[in-house]
């Protein structure tokens, strides 16, 4: 077999037969192709998980970011935002100050070994992304764009009450109220 041309892909089906199923089966396995170079040359060698890299390349982004900020930025829950930055605390890549503009805000930095780990996962960071969207023109990554803000602003709808839209609609039969 020549390597001179690119593998045959199995055709799409049409749109007609596209459901919604399949389309989120087709997200989904973006997101995980998306994290392989993630998996295969930067989990191992800084011993950093997915959250907390994840929290690393925006707080290096962002510096004096709070949890509750990440948490919203990344789609995160908060819970688990909290145990990353645990972990990025006790592994000295990032530190908590008090916001002097607001004694109650607490906020995250990088620290010299943050640094450090941030100048050398951003140029993998940015590779996976120049990569991500090589074959598209620029309007085509200008409308992605706007189709996965309009997806995020789905997801994140409220109700009249504040309750999730996204959660209301995807609660189970019979279950009354969200588990606490």
């Amino acid at each position: 077999m020549s390597n001179s041309s690119p593998p045959s892909k199995p055709s799409a089906p049409h749109a007609a037969e596209t459901s919604p199923a399949d389309t989120l089966h087709r997200v989904l396995r973006l997101a995980n192709k998306l994290m392989a170079p993630f998996s295969t040359y930067l989990e191992h060698r800084y011993k950093i998980s997915l959250n907390e890299f994840r929290l690393l390349m925006l707080i290096g982004r962002n510096p004096h970011t709070a949890s509750h900020e990440l948490a919203e930025m990344t789609g995160v829950n908060p819970m688990s935002v909290s145990r990353a930055v645990a972990a990025l605390q006790k592994h000295g890549r990032i530190m908590v100050e008090r916001d002097p503009g607001n004694k109650r805000r607490k906020t995250l930095i990088l620290t010299d070994e943050g640094q450090r780990l941030y100048g050398l996962m951003r140029p993998q960071t940015d590779k996976v992304a120049t990569y991500l969207v090589s074959d598209l023109a620029s309007r085509e990554v200008d409308m992605l764009n706007q189709y996965l803000d309009t997806l995020v602003d789905t997801l994140e709808a409220v109700d009249a009450e504040g309750n999730s839209r996204f959660l209301e609609f995807t609660r189970p039969e019979g279950e009354d109220e969200l588990a606490t």
